[in-house]
């Protein structure tokens, strides 16, 4: 089938597509499951892809046409201009309602003149809110604010309080002017964190630059980064030296300084020297994309109060209704002397109280306003549900190595038994480690500092868990922990006493030697142990693959509750288990390797160190620590109990104002005023409270 479709501009890409024509090609073997999908969404993703299914048995062929940039320029202009116009006429008919308001309270003298004046200013004032009343009626929506407010005033007019009736509307409005104001404040950090999408750039063709669409570079090419410009993907400098701007990515304000050989993340920018960078990574799996991602999409993960308070609406709103309409009907018709005009006005007072916006817009808000606070330190938190749970944790569970240690070793010792030298314990090592990533082997190269001829190694296995075994000029060589040698039957009779981390050697079923490596700490990681416990969590772990003697040590430096040493990934798994199920509060996982990722997946809040963490962790993760810092855990407990200290502040301000009205209203006690007060007013005074969050201080 053929379709003609037109697609907006879409900030996600950035581009506007127009007339895109759609081919497809059903069958019944596909196993993606794209010929089932909605049409308008298979077209997205095609042309985001360019491609055919991914199971390759259907295929869509996609003809676009890319409007000019002149052609993007002119619709932002008229977009601004139309936004503009309709502030304007936002302000101007509020000024208009007002200022005939107050004409009819002034004059007051004649009744026709202030009938005249009072219904101008409420068709000015109240008619959007009528029609969009009436609106949603239509679709089978009738206990919004907008019925509320409509049948308040209409209930005013019917009863001759015209001045009621368009102080309701005034008051509705500027409320929601001023709510709608505080609002758009408190996403600016949201906003601001979307301006990291770099618009392009610059690929090295053939010595000269080109500037393209970052999706159009590929791993291996070269990029130039200019002073003053976003860095658009994620790899190393190959040429050149700057300072770079992380701070959108990090919250970290001074910039990092930047050489040739250094790694460098998309978002951040470029703010002295001409770099030049090899791609590392494409659009798509870069950081910036990732953020962009992790963001846009955290909204959409409520926490448990907000759909609470969703919930409790449903039913809070026409619950209040058929009260108020009970209190307008039923006193006069049991309570003898009871005038109608006196409760069915009580009851009108009754219904603008019992709007639930203050509680329906502030909670979401708080929510919205911790995740941007988090932003902005650099700690990206994928939904208000994780949020939450932070307020409700009681263990924290660290993998050591990259996340409490920096994760960059170095060899500090050699020694060799059996007749072994140390240069051949350290060169046998280095050849078993030749094509290991993992920071210890890079330790261990770096150390011999020689070219490895990969032509003397037959074969290279890794064990997980365990080293390495392989087999090097003919030879049998196995690299790795203790328990290797124990696996292997490989006899240690020699005492070693050295305190860190041990890589073992084994020539030919015999030992060889070990090399000793140790590892940094983080500046942060002792005072982060401490401060957590000052936030009353009960109880601090630390999970490594070291042996017992560098766990212990490291373990007491910091101050730990408790330790486990010589860890395979599915031990773990376990050990983290066996902790969700005792006890009552949650537990977060902090690690950063790959082999974090299915502890990080299996936690109750699960949390990966951004910078040196993997993808598979990060993506498995709840929260990204961009700066690696462990500071920034504590930094999270701080946003999400201040987030829910103003969410627990708004529930009980917004209740006990209305309850309290309410029980007034029902007596006779309250004016409409002050029912527009304990409405609009609570709301305001409720969205301006949950602002706050963004002004942390941590």
């Amino acid at each position: 089938m053929s379709e003609k479709l037109n697609l907006k501009y879409d900030e996600d890409r950035g581009t506007y597509y127009e007339e895109v024509e759609v081919e497809r090609h059903d069958c019944d073997s596909c196993s993606c499951g794209g010929c089932q999908e909605d049409e308008k969404k298979v077209v997205l993703k095609k042309i985001e892809e360019n491609s055919g299914c991914s199971c390759g048995h259907c295929s869509v062929d996609i003809d676009v046409t890319k409007k000019e940039p002149e052609e993007d320029s002119k619709k932002n202009l008229n977009n601004l201009g139309k936004r503009f116009t309709e502030d304007q006429i936002e302000i101007g008919s509020i000024t208009i309602g007002a200022l005939l308001f107050i004409a009819g309270l002034i004059y007051s003298g004649n009744f026709y003149i202030d009938l005249i004046l009072y219904m101008t200013a409420y068709l000015i004032l109240g008619f959007e809110i009528i029609q969009k009343a009436v609106k949603n009626i239509l679709k089978g929506d009738f206990f919004d604010e907008n019925f509320l407010m409509s049948i308040a005033s209409i209930g005013a007019i019917a009863l001759g309080e015209y001045p009621e009736a368009v102080g309701v509307m005034l008051f509705y409005r500027v409320g929601e002017l001023l709510q709608d104001r505080a609002a758009d404040n408190s996403k600016k950090s949201i906003k601001a964190l979307l301006n990291i999408k770099p618009d392009y750039a610059n690929l090295v063709v053939n010595g000269e630059s080109k500037r393209v669409s970052p999706e159009e570079v590929s791993i291996g090419e070269l990029i130039l980064v200019k002073p003053g410009e976003k860095i658009p993907l994620d790899g190393k400098v190959i040429n050149g030296s700057t300072a770079v701007d992380n701070s959108a990515l990090t919250g970290e304000s001074i910039p990092t300084d930047i050489e040739e050989g250094d790694k460098v993340l998309s978002g951040g920018i470029n703010k002295q020297g001409l770099i030049t960078i090899e791609v590392e990574k494409e659009f798509k799996n870069s950081t910036v994309s990732k953020i962009l991602d992790l963001v846009q999409n955290a909204s959409s993960k409520k926490s448990k109060t907000e759909n609470f308070i969703t919930k409790f609406a449903k039913y809070y709103t026409p619950a209040v209704v058929f009260l108020a309409a009970a209190i307008a009907v039923l006193p006069p018709l049991i309570i003898e002397g009871a005038e109608f005009r006196d409760w069915i006005y009580r009851g009108l007072i009754f219904l603008v109280v019992s709007c639930p916006c203050a509680l329906v817009l502030s909670i979401p808000l708080a929510y919205f306003g911790g995740l941007g606070a988090a932003s902005h330190h650099g700690i990206l938190i994928k939904g208000g549900n994780y949020l939450e749970a932070l307020t409700k944790v009681d263990k924290v569970i660290f993998d050591k190595t990259g996340t409490l240690t920096k994760g960059k070793f170095k060899v500090t010792k050699v020694v060799g038994f059996n007749d072994y030298k140390e240069e051949d314990v350290l060169k046998y090592a280095a050849y078993g480690e030749a094509f290991s990533n993992h920071p210890i082997g890079e330790s261990i190269k770096d150390k011999y500092g020689k070219n490895i001829n990969e032509e003397k190694i037959r074969s290279q296995k890794e064990l997980a868990g365990f080293g390495i075994e392989a087999e090097i000029d003919g030879k049998k060589i196995l690299v790795g922990n203790r328990k290797l040698m124990d696996r292997k039957d490989i006899s240690i009779n020699e005492e070693i006493k050295d305190q860190g981390t041990l890589v073992y050697l084994a020539v030919e079923e015999k030992f060889a030697g070990y090399i000793l490596i140790k590892d940094e700490l983080k500046a942060t990681a002792i005072e982060t142990i401490k401060s957590l416990k000052k936030l009353n969590i009960k109880k601090t772990i630390m999970l490594t693959g070291d042996n017992e003697s560098t766990a212990s040590e490291i373990g007491k430096l910091i101050g730990i509750d408790e330790y486990y040493s010589q860890l395979l990934p599915e031990d773990k798994v376990r050990i983290l288990e066996d902790n969700l199920n005792n006890g009552e509060g949650k537990t977060i996982f902090v690690g950063d390797g790959i082999n974090d990722a299915p502890v990080i997946a299996r936690a109750d809040v699960g949390v990966a160190m951004g910078g040196l963490g993997s993808d598979a962790a990060i993506e498995a993760a709840d929260i990204v620590l961009m700066t690696d810092e462990p500071e920034k855990l504590v930094h999270s407990f701080k946003i999400a109990k201040m987030t829910r200290k103003i969410v627990w502040q708004n529930i009980i301000f917004a209740l006990g104002i209305k309850a309290l009205v309410m029980v007034l209203s029902t007596f006779g006690l309250a004016q409409m005023y002050q029912a527009v007060f304990a409405d609009v007013g609570v709301a305001l005074i409720a969205v301006l409270n949950s602002v706050r969050i963004l002004k942390i201080k941590l």
